[in-house]
């Protein structure tokens, strides 16, 4: 996984305002259960990066507060998904109400997979997508298409007023044994618009080298690969937005 800054923000003099955060908890059968989360800042928001590193973390950490005291991810409910986010909401109003801001200064998308042994979750909110395959056949598919306005270049964030109704929430107990998060800057290059269909081709490229790799959790190499990728010309021709890519396998 890694966040690479897009070249408008580098002319512009922002920061990245990407962020993933990730833990993996033992549920209450001694099985793993990794929880994966992305964010992106929204560029009209004063404290974008800000919000999205606070919402990434506030997530996973309450996520796994929920496993680790013997919550299941076949168990997670649209309920319990929208405490989770009112937690998140919660922590970005007191940082606001410290700094004496508002909390839509720090308002940013939410993607983020609960994988467990039987089941596995999915959340957005926004923009961005999250890919998976059952490892059995080469089809990718997404789970949400990517959230937008009525305008071009708007999606909705987690301080949104009908955010409860927008979310997109899923548990299946189907097979899904590799994942991909993204966030918009990839979106033109991971998805085709015209079909609403993922471009297998990138993702099949990519996913070999997280297969081979021997590292328990996160692979420090491979992230770092990841970024220098990211920051190529080639993906900088193609977007000039903040980019962040999470790959993750079960193999």
């Amino acid at each position: 996984m890694a966040s690479a800054i897009g070249t408008s923000h580098i002319a512009s003099g922002q920061p990245c305002q990407d962020a993933h955060f990730h833990v993996t908890v033992n549920d209450a059968d001694g099985e793993p259960v990794t929880i994966l989360a992305l964010c992106d800042g929204a560029g009209s928001a004063a404290q974008a990066e800000v919000g999205s590193k606070l919402a990434c973390e506030t997530f996973v950490k309450l996520v796994a507060d929920y496993i680790s005291s013997g919550g299941r991810v076949e168990n997670i409910s649209r309920s319990l998904a929208g405490r989770w986010i009112s937690g998140v909401l919660y922590r970005l109003s007191l940082t606001s109400w410290r700094e004496d801001l508002k909390p839509r200064d720090y308002a940013c998308t939410l993607l983020a997979v609960i994988c467990g042994a039987r089941a596995t979750a999915f959340l957005q909110v926004g923009d961005g997508a999250i890919v998976i395959s059952d490892g059995w056949t080469t089809a990718w598919r997404y789970v949400f298409w990517p959230q937008h306005g009525e305008f071009e270049n708007t999606t909705n964030f987690i301080t949104s007023e009908d955010v409860f109704e927008i979310l997109d929430f899923q548990v299946t107990t189907e097979s899904v044994a590799e994942v991909a998060l993204f966030s918009d800057g990839l979106e033109n290059m991971l998805l085709q618009k015209a079909t609403k269909t993922v471009h297998a081709p990138f993702f099949d490229s990519m996913f070999p080298s997280v297969r081979r790799s021997t590292a328990a959790g996160e692979d420090p190499e491979l992230c770092r690969a990841l970024a220098v990728y990211l920051s190529t010309p080639t993906i900088n021709e193609r977007t000039n937005d903040d980019k962040t890519l999470i790959l993750a396998s079960r193999r």
